[in-house]
C-alpha cells in the first residue's frame, strides 16, 4: 500500500479578498474531491489572498498508481482553477 501527499501552492492574481480566495479554494478543493475520492485541505497561507496552499493525500496500490493518480491531479487543478502552479512538493510512504 502507498500513501501519497501533495502539497500544491497557487497565485491567484486577480484574487482581491479573502472572502473571493475562499469561494476559490472550496470550489477546488470540493471538485478534487468528487473526482478522486482523496483527502484535500487548504494548509497554509490561510490569511494571504493571493496564494492558496492546498494538501493532499490518498491511497494507492502501487507506486505507478500513485504516479498516475498525482499526474491527473495536477493536469485537473491548471484545466479547472484560473490559479497558476507556482510550486509542487510530493512524496510516498510505504506503508
Amino acid at each position: 500500500m502507498k500513501i501519497f501527499i501533495l502539497k500544491i501552492k497557487l497565485r491567484a492574481n486577480w484574487v482581491h479578498s479573502l472572502k473571493e480566495k475562499r469561494m476559490i479554494v472550496k470550489s477546488i478543493v470540493k471538485k478534487l474531491q468528487n473526482t478522486f475520492n482523496i483527502s484535500v485541505s487548504e494548509v497554509e497561507n490561510q490569511d494571504i489572498h493571493q496564494m492558496i496552499t492546498i494538501g493532499i493525500s490518498g491511497i494507492t496500490l502501487s507506486s505507478s498508481q500513485s504516479d498516475s493518480i498525482k499526474e491527473k491531479i495536477i493536469n485537473f487543478i491548471e484545466d479547472n482553477s484560473e490559479a497558476i502552479i507556482i510550486e509542487i512538493e510530493e512524496d510516498i510512504i510505504n506503508y
